[in-house]
């Protein structure tokens, strides 16, 4: 059927070709960008800011190089190819080209690797134990400490394997205790350290 709907399509006039390839990368990403904004997750809201961020520069070059290449068969296939390439979460090509192109063109690597270690804190706290994640988060803040003479990163495993096993021990002793007494498990304003 792939085989029709390129054929197909390979037929029709370029202002046509040019209305498939904007009609498909704007209606599924809107149906789904409307979906995520009405959901209480806010990772599906950043994959698609991201997809329209990376799609309006594809739409830019699109534009621009519509008047001389638009004429060439197969431009528009190129043009769906990569909308697709973007839009599809398996592939995730939106992430890719905001991290790897418009991020250090705007120059804003700090404030994405900022955001990132943000949501390795919110997963971290939302995957383990409080005592666990204590362990991880100060395995974490230790190994960015560049004052310490153990920065290499086998050391820090080694260290962080030992903590482990003596939390595991802790826990094989106590196992129906989810806490530390007297203390609240962490959450998002926890401080790293």
């Amino acid at each position: 059927h792939i085989y029709l709907v390129g054929i197909t399509f390979m037929l029709l006039p370029a202002g046509l070709k040019r209305i498939v390839a904007i009609a498909l990368g704007t209606v599924y990403p809107f149906v789904c960008s409307v979906m995520a904004v009405a959901t209480e997750e806010i990772e599906d809201d950043t994959y698609w800011l991201t997809y329209w961020s990376v799609y309006g520069c594809l739409f830019l070059l699109m534009d621009l190089f519509e008047t001389w290449m638009g004429r060439i068969p197969g431009f528009y296939t190129v043009v769906i190819l990569t909308t697709i390439y973007l839009m599809l979460p398996m592939f995730r090509g939106a992430d890719k080209v905001f991290r790897k192109i418009l991020v250090p063109l705007a120059g804003l690597q700090e404030l994405l690797i900022l955001r990132d270690s943000i949501q390795i804190k919110k997963q971290l706290l939302k995957d383990l134990e409080a005592e666990r994640a204590v362990v991880v988060r100060k395995s974490i803040a230790k190994f960015f400490d560049g004052d310490d003479d153990d920065s290499d990163p086998a050391v820090l495993k080694v260290e962080f394997m030992r903590s482990w096993s003596a939390l595991r021990i802790l826990k094989n002793k106590m196992p129906f205790v989810k806490s530390s007494k007297g203390k609240e498990p962490p959450n998002e304003a926890t401080n790293l350290v």
